[in-house]
């Protein structure tokens, strides 16, 4: 094994950070199947709006989610690989 992945194994477990909270893990988990609205998404988990919110800004100012706008609304899926095949591999 080589040092070359050095930088990838740092941006990994970067996000394995972020993915390690059970709220931002479940979020992830569902955005991987279907994109959702901040409204959807704190309906399913049964949380207080603005503690989804949170969740959602650290997601994607880490580059984990993106957010796609529909008049009013915003869109969230999944756009990094890597914590998308962590969700599968948790599957």
């Amino acid at each position: 094994m080589g040092f070359a992945k050095e930088k990838s194994f740092i941006e990994e477990s970067e996000i394995l950070k972020v993915l390690g909270h059970p709220v931002r893990l479940k979020i992830v988990a569902g955005l991987c199947t279907k994109e959702c609205n901040v409204k959807k998404i704190w309906e399913c988990l049964e949380l207080p709006q603005a503690t989804v919110s949170q969740h959602l800004a650290l997601l994607k100012n880490k580059g984990i989610i993106s957010g796609k706008r529909d008049g009013a609304e915003v869109y969230y899926s999944v756009v990094h690989p890597f914590a998308k095949r962590v969700v599968d591999i948790l599957k």
